[in-house]
């Protein structure tokens, strides 16, 4: 069993909240918008993997040391993660789409709407999350950030983090 922090959306922002939620994580993911390299350090905690796709806001850094899209394998579930995954309304972007039915991976993590989303999208056979946004920048109205296990190809204990939004 694995267990695995998400975040998403930082936009130069972490605090001891979310380092204390994934405290007892196996691995930590960032699905972009990180906005600060001083979030990544604060993020590599000892002992955890840390994984990471650029989003859009993140500069040319960022974008020097992470991908656009992620994909891998975490016990015998395989992981497609990337920033922006859709043009709204439950469209995915064409290569995105392509690279899902190619790769066919049971969990899917996108980042950039700031909207909270666990779905089961059974016509791919995956599970969708988006851990919504943890900073403080954008139009949501609280900040989340989700904690699962992984169990061979199965996601179970899934727990989420909702802060008020405020300032800094």
């Amino acid at each position: 069993m694995t267990r695995i922090g998400i975040l998403s959306d930082t936009h130069g922002f972490v605090d001891d909240t979310v380092i204390d939620f994934f405290k007892d994580t196996d691995e930590i993911w960032h699905a972009g918008d990180i906005g600060d390299y001083a979030v990544i350090e604060q993020l590599q905690l000892p002992h955890k993997i840390f994984r990471a796709v650029f989003g859009n806001i993140d500069d040319y850094l960022m974008r020097r040391t992470f991908h656009e899209y992620l994909l891998f394998t975490v016990e015998d579930a395989t992981i497609l993660m990337t920033h922006i995954c859709s043009f709204g309304g439950g469209r995915y972007t064409p290569q995105l789409y392509h690279l899902i039915k190619k790769h066919q991976p049971h969990l899917l993590i996108c980042g950039h709407s700031h909207i909270l989303k666990v779905k089961y999208e059974s016509s791919l056979k995956l599970l969708h999350i988006n851990p919504g946004a943890y900073g403080h920048n954008g139009f949501h109205k609280v900040r989340t950030a989700i904690r699962l296990t992984i169990n061979g190809k199965n996601f179970k204990d899934l727990e989420i983090l909702e802060l008020p939004r405020g300032k800094k």
